[in-house]
């Protein structure tokens, strides 16, 4: 919940949530879930009718078919059970229920041990309590951190695997705004759930509802808070899990020459530990590396309204940007600017740290990176010039703001010259796996170095799921691997790939392993298949010590040795309502209105992906569908448009641009890549923004109808390239006893 002396901004936000919920609401728990005892929840057909369950489950079950991570949505920060919201704790129950059910049909007979974290997001330590204890009624064991603490998200993709658990629930709204919150789920790999895998829980919700409907009820059982199968023993034997993710960096990123590197460097190198939660584990990770005098921080104290970062005011109501510090928005005069950036306080908080200083920059689940340094103002040109963006500190300072696509190439290069250096890296076939929306860059640097690129739709379990393609030939001992991207184009990888970076440009990444990677009960994996803030500030800080020249300095040598041309990247944030309305009615109306015009922009170019797929429209029937459309748009270059999983790529000779949907929200991105910012700027903002109506040029070559089909039509592509090649391995329960249960 909130603190006890919130901020003026918070009590805002807190002011605005207890105006807006109805006396009824705050005083109808449904059920008490502060209740630490045993208890039976009876949902009643009443209940359902009463909170409009059916359809509250009808909206969460077409989030589960598109979600890319977790099924997310608002929450009522001060009353968790208004099940007026998307996340409440009647949602959370059943649909903990029904995937503890589905493990057990499963799994019958066998022991079932599932992990359940969190981050610092309100009604948190409820949500955990809920699912922990619901499990263990059914018998489910249950890990969880020593006295509830927070974890990082990749802990619990990375235990989950390493442990041979059965899988993983972990509560976060990533770098989401704080009134949002979310459970990812995990299966037994420590990779998020693909649609087909929520669908098998979602499908058992609906069983349940209907077995209300048909029975009068239905009985939830809630173990107690404290019992056996709620598990901190066990995790306070692991150690809450660090030690082995030590042993794991220690083969990997934390070698010994790049702990050496950073012991050496003569600088401090700050984390700015947004929310709090990354401190919690981090802080004791680094210290046993031994680099923990290295590091200051900034917001170590967990607080789920994130220490006030991202949060404005417009029109005197309380409004937030979230965490992602790329967001950009227009002040009142037209000028652009970093709002989220605005609110870190690096002008007061870095002043007296010198030119040169780099902040990592991490958000509440502590699995995406943001990298920021110190610079002289004097250098702006140049920086700009790199496509590097800047904000001025004061009349002296500013800070080099780096995308994730430019950190990434630079950690992704010094990565792959390490292992030249060490004669490592022409011992396997090597390969990147990325998401289409990243920057081509990447893809240059791959081809200078002889790397495969395997390009995925947006969304980390996409990553994870390309690499399970590929072990699952390794271990069939398949001679010469291949995998079909997202592209339909086909990549060989020989007998012994290993993969050297996966990453997206929305600043998650991973580091592959030399060496297989090897759970308890040796099941083997090329990388994990969470992203890891704490990967890549650990190879981004060797990086950094590395280096005599700014980063900026740095990533245009980068671009010059890898003859890379589209240097700069561009994405264009389209909201169509204001997320942070605190009244729900409202919220959802404007929510309604908003999905209607981000499904519009995205049908018009979706439709043309999938007709020209299926061969129904020709190139240059597109071209001159797209040039009547946008008159201000050169289209002369056009290669391709192609359906890239979930959105529409268009592919040119000198840039690309990508038009996504938000798969959980009224949201549209529209991402570019190529040579020259101000096109790539000039196209993002004009294809991002379109209504999406069709005029006669389009209608001569499509009907209505068919562009209506388009988006089923689409689903059925995607499934099919999610199957081809897909990993068959099957997971058996192993005896835990002879791995990690003593």
């Amino acid at each position: 919940m909130s603190k006890q002396n919130p901020s003026q901004l918070e009590k805002l936000l807190i002011d605005g949530v207890e105006s807006n919920t109805p006396q009824a609401i705050k005083e109808d728990k449904i059920f008490d879930y502060n209740n630490k005892d045993k208890f039976t929840f009876t949902l009643t057909k009443d209940i359902v009718d009463r909170l409009e369950l059916k359809k509250w489950f009808e909206s969460y079950k077409k989030e589960a078919m598109v979600s890319t991570a977790g099924i997310r949505g608002p929450q009522n920060i001060m009353y968790p059970h208004d099940t007026r919201f998307p996340i409440n704790t009647i949602g959370i129950t059943l649909a903990t229920l029904a995937k503890a059910l589905v493990l057990k049909e499963k799994y019958p007979n066998s022991e079932l041990i599932k992990l359940v974290g969190s981050e610092v997001r309100y009604n948190s330590d409820i949500y955990l309590d809920i699912i922990a204890r619901i499990q263990s009624a059914l018998g489910i064991r249950t890990l969880a951190n020593v006295d509830r603490k927070t974890m990082p998200i990749w802990l619990a993709s990375f235990l989950a695997f390493k442990l041979d658990l059965v899988g993983a629930e972990y509560i976060t709204s990533s770098h989401g705004i704080s009134v949002k919150n979310a459970t990812k789920d995990l299966n037994n790999q420590g990779s998020q759930f693909l649609p087909d895998e929520s669908m098998e829980f979602v499908n058992k919700i609906e069983e349940i509802l209907n077995t209300v409907e048909t029975k009068g009820e239905y009985k939830i059982e809630f173990a107690a808070s404290k019992n056996d199968l709620i598990d901190e023993n066990t995790m306070a034997r692991l150690n809450n899990g660090i030690d082995l993710y030590v042993e794991y960096l220690k083969n990997g990123v934390a070698n010994e020459k790049n702990i050496e590197l950073i012991k050496n460097f003569d600088k401090k190198i700050i984390i700015d530990a947004v929310g709090g939660a990354a401190y919690n584990t981090l802080s004791k990770i680094l210290d046993k590396l031994g680099v923990a005098a290295k590091y200051d921080w900034l917001n170590i104290e967990e607080d789920p309204f994130f220490h006030s970062i991202g949060k404005d005011t417009k029109d005197g109501k309380f409004y937030d940007w979230s965490l992602d510090i790329t967001v950009v928005a227009k002040k009142p005069d037209g000028r652009e600017y970093f709002p989220v950036i605005e609110t870190l306080g690096y002008n007061e908080k870095l002043k007296n740290y010198p030119i040169g200083t780099v902040c990592f920059v991490t958000d509440p689940d502590h699995d995406r990176l943001s990298v920021v340094q110190v610079e002289d103002i004097k250098n702006t040109d140049k920086i700009n010039a790199s496509g590097v963006d800047t904000v001025k500190l004061d009349d002296n300072r500013l800070l080099c703001v780096f995308s994730a696509n430019q950190a990434f190439l630079m950690i992704m290069d010094f990565w792959a010259q390490q292992l030249k250096k060490d004669g490592n890296f022409d011992k396997h076939k090597r390969f990147i796996v990325k998401t289409t929306a990243s920057s081509k860059s990447w893809d240059e640097w791959a081809k200078n170095n002889n790397v495969a690129v395997i390009n995925t739709p947006v969304g980390f379990k996409e990553i994870a799921n390309a690499a399970k393609k590929i072990e699952y030939q390794i271990e069939n001992n398949v001679s010469d691997i291949k995998i079909k991207d997202i592209f339909s184009n086909t990549i060989s990888l020989s007998s012994s790939p290993r993969m050297l970076f996966g990453g997206e440009e929305s600043g998650g990444m991973i580091i592959g392993s030399q060496e297989l990677i090897k759970s308890l009960s040796g099941r083997c994996a090329l990388a994990m298949r969470e992203k890891s803030a704490t990967e890549a500030i650990i190879v981004a800080s060797a990086l950094v010590a590395s280096l005599d020249v700014m980063l900026w300095e740095h990533l245009n040598s980068v671009y010059k040795n890898n003859n890379i041309i589209a240097k700069y990247d561009v994405r264009e944030d389209i909201a169509y309502y204001n997320e942070s309305e605190p009244n729900i009615e409202k919220l959802k109306e404007a929510k309604k209105v908003g999905e209607g015009m981000r499904t519009k922009n995205d049908i018009f170019y979706l439709a043309l992906a999938v007709a020209n797929a299926q061969g129904k429209i020709s190139l240059n029937e597109i071209k001159e569908i797209l040039s009547s459309t946008f008159s201000n748009l050169d289209f002369s270059k056009l290669l391709d448009v192609k359906f890239v999983g979930d959105g529409t790529y268009l592919d040119f000779e000198d840039k690309f641009v990508e038009i996504r949907p938000s798969g959980t929200d009224a949201k549209t991105k529209a991402y570019a890549g190529g040579a020259n910012k101000d096109e790539l700027s000039l196209f993002a903002k004009t294809l991002g923004n379109y209504s999406g109506e069709l005029n006669d040029t389009y209608l001569k070559y499509l009907s209505k109808d068919y562009v209506e089909v388009s988006k089923a039509k689409s689903l059925e592509m995607y499934e099919e390239f999610a199957l081809d090649g897909e990993d068959k391995r099957v997971f058996r329960v192993p005896d835990y006893r002879s791995t990690f249960l003593k």
